[in-house]
């Protein structure tokens, strides 16, 4: 149960927010952990809140892939896509890749593209344009497509497009897919999602990347039955973690041993376009699951939303040093011309939909000229400001092209599907976190009205826009490098693993220094002489900044997630400060 008061006393921070901490059930479970498994109390905190039980504490801290890969034939038409895809590969047929422009489609094409270097072989990348085409494969590209190609592999796309793929008719079809699947199946030799309506759903959380590869596992084991060795896919993982954080899939069940396997092939720079993007982003610590969220991934999708849409696949598929540094250079670029149309589009559509008000089920926000590139991102930061589900939309006279983002328990991608399905939109769909949908401008009111009314029904808005989610109190004092490593084994954080937040209480602010135009460096210390390098991003775009500015040589509550700072050779704990308090 909640507690009113607010974790601390805090009912109100100075961002406005209601601090929540642990329940007594939590808290007795950390304890239980923390008696049983002798691991450190934060870390236990953190498991409790994931529900892992003292005995199955060791093995939830270091997943390993073998334990927890599932067999590809669990999913419908697996075995009939491999063995379609190994036979256009083995006859040197002509394969084209369509491909989805996000970080997902591009990570799923280029692994595919890398297994098919490998065995000797080469196939056309084609990646819509989001403007020009919209999402997934239309009737003129396919039918263009099919006549000159033997094989169209869809990946990341596909599963609702019935009228294209019956275009393809000079072509074998495969559809590897995540998003989620209507009534019907469209035309194709095999259509492998686990978000078809026919499957269990066990596997529901995997990506479209994490289905290419497991249809890739699939292949290699065709293979190896007929007496052939197949290309490693080990070597592929750092594709398939970078897709599994950045298209916001579950850290949960295999998908956490993907991302850790994967983040350690990272490491090694075996990808020479991930290699130049981490250059270029001045990347200079070995990559973890925040990286491929937010240095990686939004570089890769620039070139989607912004620019020339298969410049993230053609990055990661690359084996040229000069290519990929100049691939890496140009969506840097994009990326800063992103940021600019982002911040343009955010203010008007953070101001209209204040004015509509942040407490109903659905936030959401309509424009003439939004860049319909940016619209996602938009909506990711209504949602990350109301604790809301937010679809913002961009029109083009009387055409508009929207996204939308969700919150923890609140499937979007099946209520936008719906609401489809009712004709209250042109064309909808998606999966539980992101969806995306066109309409008119005579759909747009009954159509947000209808979708707010199923977010309802779902339980969004009943949470405190501001409550912020705690997991433990902490002193300075023990907030050593070696908890942080401890805590980074309960990880990959991400989407439905939060990494954890933990509550600084009665910090004296010794001293505070607005670090470039927006950002607060601060040292925190405790009666115990204990002292703390703390880092607040963005601290001056609010009232936060100012707030503890003043508050030097003051006592405060602070709040935010623990990192290693490593400079001059030197690992020293710091805080990522997201919130603070007034103590009393």
């Amino acid at each position: 149960m909640t507690d009113p008061n607010g974790f601390l006393g805090v009912t109100r921070s100075l961002t406005g927010r209601r601090w929540i901490g642990p329940t007594p059930d939590l808290q007795r479970a950390a304890e239980t952990l923390h008696q049983r498994a002798g691991l450190p109390l934060p870390v236990c905190a953190v498991l409790a809140r994931r529900g892992v039980a003292p005995e199955d504490a060791e093995t939830f801290l270091a997943p390993k892939l073998k334990d927890l890969m599932p067999d590809p034939r669990v999913l419908k038409d697996m075995e009939t896509a491999a063995a379609v895809f190994l036979k256009a590969a083995k006859a040197g047929a002509r394969i084209a890749i369509f491909a989805d422009y996000d970080v997902d489609g591009g990570s799923s094409a280029a692994l595919l593209l890398r297994w098919l270097r490998d065995m000797g072989q080469a196939a056309t990348l084609y990646v819509p344009d989001r403007i020009d085409e919209g999402y997934g494969p239309n009737p003129e590209a396919m039918s263009q497509l099919a006549a000159a190609h033997d094989l169209i592999v869809c990946v990341d796309c596909g599963t609702l497009s019935h009228d294209a793929l019956e275009a393809a008719t000079a072509a074998e079809v495969i559809v590897l897919d995540h998003h989620l699947g209507g009534e019907t199946l469209p035309r194709a030799r095999a259509v492998v999602n686990p978000n078809r309506q026919d499957e269990s759903g066990d596997l529901a959380h995997l990506c479209a990347a994490s289905v290419v590869f497991l249809m890739l596992v699939e292949v290699n084991r065709q293979m190896r039955a007929a007496g052939q060795k197949g290309p490693d896919l080990m070597a592929l993982l750092d594709l398939v973690a970078l897709a599994t954080v950045a298209d916001v899939a579950p850290l949960i069940g295999v998908n956490r041993a993907l991302v850790r396997q994967g983040l350690k092939v990272m490491g090694q720079r075996r990808n020479l376009g991930l290699v130049a993007l981490g250059d270029v982003a001045r990347l200079d610590t070995a990559p973890a699951s925040y990286h491929l969220g937010f240095v990686f991934g939004p570089r890769i999708n620039a070139g989607g939303r912004v620019g020339t849409a298969d410049l993230g696949a053609r990055l990661l598929a690359t084996d040229d040093p000069q290519e990929a540094a100049g691939l890496a250079a140009r969506l840097d670029q994009l990326n800063s011309e992103r940021r600019e149309i982002e911040a343009r589009v955010r203010e008007a559509a953070m101001a209209q939909a204040e004015a509509r008000g942040f407490d109903a089920p659905l936030v959401w926000a309509a424009g003439d000229g939004w860049h319909p590139g940016v619209v996602g991102i938009v909506a990711a930061r209504l949602k990350e400001a109301t604790n809301r589900p937010a679809v913002v939309i961009g029109f083009e006279g009387d055409s508009g092209k929207g996204s939308g983002r969700s919150i923890a328990g609140v499937d979007l991608g099946a209520s936008i599907h719906r609401i489809a399905a009712q004709g209250l939109l042109e064309k909808g769909g998606g999966h539980k976190m992101a969806a995306g949908l066109s309409l008119s401008r005579a759909q747009l009111e009954p159509a947000m009205a209808a979708l707010s009314a199923l977010m309802e029904k779902q339980g969004a808005g009943r949470a405190g826009p501001g409550d912020l989610k705690l997991d433990a109190m902490l002193m300075p004092g023990a907030a050593k490098p070696d908890l942080v490593t401890a805590l980074e084994q309960a990880g990959p954080f991400g989407a439905s693993a939060p990494a954890p937040r933990f509550a600084l209480p009665d910090c004296l602010v010794t001293y505070a220094r607005r670090v470039g135009q927006t950002h607060l460096k601060l040292t925190l210390g405790d009666d115990m002489g204990a002292r703390m390098d703390a880092i607040c991003f963005g601290a001056f775009d609010s009232d936060l900044g100012p707030a503890i500015e003043a508050r030097t040589g003051a006592r405060i509550h602070v709040a935010g997630r623990l990192e290693i700072n490593t400079w001059g050779g030197r690992e020293k704990v710091q805080l990522r400060l997201e919130d603070a308090a007034l103590p009393g």
